[in-house]
């Protein structure tokens, strides 16, 4: 396994100033696309806060300024938020399943910020033991990124469906086999093995740090 230094760092996001952060991030990169959208993305939502969800946090170590975000949404203790739009296939419906939404980055970041957090949201769905990630995807520039990343059309010749929860905007459906990827892109000499699986990114940190008790250590003042 190789070992690659980054420009920036990618954790989960800690407390509430950092979550502000990062719906500051949203609203930029959302807004540039979609005005409307830009006022309600400022605060965050009732997912940012509820069980079963985490953000991600992409931070420049130069500024120390967040370029990017992501937010994991598993379908446990409630259903993902595309399921109030989407009828998802037995196939995924039945297994344990997660949701990509908020991926947002800011102009001029960095180009390996996108697929640094695909790549966290890909390890932590192996951690978490989730077999399916879905995302929606509404620009054709991003359904080919996400396809290039190994997701598929999850519903094949249904085209775009509109989200409730993305403003009701209508969106590619994709989904990512998490079992199945790491043998997939072995057999298929992706160029995406190396990067995902066999390079060692140390800036990318999804186990939160332990609190350390320093008067049990006798470190106290």
């Amino acid at each position: 396994m190789t070992m690659a230094n980054l420009d920036f760092t990618v954790r989960l996001v800690r407390g509430e100033r950092e979550l502000r952060e990062v719906c500051a991030v949203r609203a930029h990169s959302y807004g540039h696309h979609v005005p409307d959208l830009q006022a309600g993305l400022l605060v965050p939502d009732a997912t940012d806060r509820q069980a079963g969800t985490v953000v991600l946090v992409a931070r420049d170590k130069a500024s120390g300024r967040a370029i990017g975000t992501a937010r994991i949404q598993r379908n446990h203790p409630q259903p993902l938020a595309i399921e109030a739009s989407v009828a998802l296939p037995e196939a995924v419906a039945g297994q344990t399943r997660a949701e990509i939404t908020r991926l947002a980055i800011v102009p001029g970041a960095d180009g390996l910020v996108r697929p640094m957090l695909v790549k966290a949201c890909y390890l932590y769905a192996v951690a978490a033991q989730i077999r399916w990630l879905v995302i929606g995807a509404r620009s054709e520039a991003l359904i080919r990124i996400y396809r290039g990343l190994g997701f598929a059309d999850l519903l094949p010749g249904s085209g775009r469906v509109p989200l409730a929860h993305a403003g009701g905007l209508p969106h590619q459906v994709l989904a990512f086999d998490v079992v199945a990827a790491e043998r997939t892109w072995h057999a298929l000499q992706h160029n995406l093995y190396p990067f995902m699986v066999q390079t060692w990114h140390p800036d990318l940190q999804l186990v939160a740090e332990a609190a350390v008790d320093e008067a049990a250590l006798g470190l106290a003042a």
